[in-house]
């Protein structure tokens, strides 16, 4: 690079800027910067997972206590060992543990800046030359970008959306080769709120042990499942198949600005250590940053203090909303969602542009969308799925109402005359 008659030896990494491109985050950036700063309705939020502004998805005040209990009791000044406080790390383990037919101790449980850490810590600690991954599409687009950003390749196995978003296993056997070191399952499903039922994890557990693969459980929306089919954590099958459970309070608690996830080895048969892939997360954690300690101070009173009826009422205002987003998409004639949401936040929701006029994809529905209606939603291409939405129902009911009368609007508007 030069400037003038001067040869400035540096210049920024264009590889970063083309990874970045493909997050959630770039993409709902690009829609925020096309709203009309004119338009004096609210914008109503459609497109990402973050309920905590509205009043009604209100974490539990015994969260709040235990965060200001941790602060003023003035232990958690300090740095925090890299993996976690104990406390922390037990209170977390105990808490998994209550779903497992065996019990985690502290030493299994690596606290993270989120449940994003945690994904960047799996995915580097399996990095090596030549050596490829499995994610699901549709999926969360982060894993795409830290595995490019850590040089491991991605082959994409199909979830299918007319058996309710189940994994097609099938392709994920012909993907697989002697190179292929694991499998990522999102459940309850980002972003396709569907919650696999106990029969199908065993299904990929016993897929990943035939293929000699550990799995990746990302279980952020842990619990979060309000349809027929009960939740059931993959480190259920750790016997049959090593499991890395990732997961966080961001969610199940409405906390995301918090940053306190996890990292836990569901292996009761040791193979992730015996392989090292314990001791590299650990060697990841000794060069990367800590949650905050005091909020890593608190997490044994949040689990602990949160009574049954905050959780019982999240997922009632779930339910609640999921039904009105299902229903007024029905009413949509240029949109359709294969199943009904059973979990998450989420809902996959096809985009017909046959019977659109002026409406090149699925980003052009959104950008305009947005300009014209001042909502936001996620284009398809952002989870690996193109003229597909993904809208969130976690909104207060009456803004979700309100959101979905302007797209109704917008597609009227654009709407193809018979």
């Amino acid at each position: 690079m030069e400037n003038g008659s001067m040869k400035w030896c540096f210049q920024g990494n264009q590889e970063l800027g083309q990874k970045s491109d493909v997050t959630i985050r770039a993409v709902l950036n690009m829609l925020r910067e096309n709203l009309n700063k004119d338009d004096s309705r609210p914008v109503i939020p459609l497109g990402h997972g973050d309920p905590s502004p509205f009043p009604c998805f209100r974490t539990a005040a015994a969260a709040v206590d235990a965060i200001s209990d941790a602060l003023r009791s003035a232990e958690y000044n300090s740095y925090a060992p890299t993996i976690g406080v104990l406390p922390a790390r037990r209170a977390v383990a105990d808490y998994l543990s209550r779903d497992l037919p065996y019990k985690l101790s502290p030493d299994d449980v690596n606290l993270t800046l989120g449940c994003t850490q945690a994904i960047e810590i799996s995915l580097s600690a399996l990095a090596r030359p030549g050596a490829n991954i499995l994610l699901p599409r549709p999926g969360f687009p982060y894993y795409e970008a830290r595995a490019a950003l850590g040089r491991l390749e991605v082959r994409h196995f199909d979830l299918l959306p007319e058996k309710g978003w189940e994994v097609d296993f099938d392709g994920v056997e012909a993907l697989a080769d002697e190179n292929t070191v694991a499998m990522v399952i999102i459940n309850p499903g980002n972003p396709c709120g569907n919650v696999y039922s106990y029969g199908h994890l065993k299904k990929v557990a016993e897929t990943a042990r035939k293929l000699g693969i550990l799995v990746i459980a990302d279980e952020v929306y842990d619990h979060l499942s309000f349809g027929s089919t009960k939740y059931v954590p993959m480190g259920v099958f750790g016997s049959i198949v090593p499991v890395l459970t990732l997961g966080s309070i961001s969610k199940r608690w409405v906390v995301p600005g918090w940053r306190l996830g996890w990292l836990a080895i569901s292996d009761p048969n040791g193979i992730l250590k015996e392989s090292g892939v314990v001791k590299s997360i650990t060697t990841f954690l000794n060069v990367s940053s800590d949650p905050p300690t005091f909020i890593q101070g608190a997490v044994p009173q949040i689990i602990e203090n949160t009574k049954e009826d905050f959780f019982n009422n999240i997922i009632g205002i779930l339910r609640e909303t999921a039904d009105i987003c299902y229903d007024r998409i029905k009413e949509i004639p240029c949109l359709s969602c294969p199943s009904k949401p059973e979990g998450s936040m989420f809902v996959m929701v096809k985009l017909n542009l046959s019977m659109l006029e002026g409406i090149a994809d699925d980003v052009d529905f959104c950008v305009k969308l947005a300009r014209e209606e001042s909502v936001m939603v996620l284009p398809g291409v952002a989870v690996g799925m193109k003229n597909w939405l993904r809208i969130t129902f976690a909104v207060e009911p009456s803004s979700l109402e309100d959101g979905l009368k302007r797209v109704k609007a917008f597609c009227r508007r654009y709407a193809k005359n018979e």
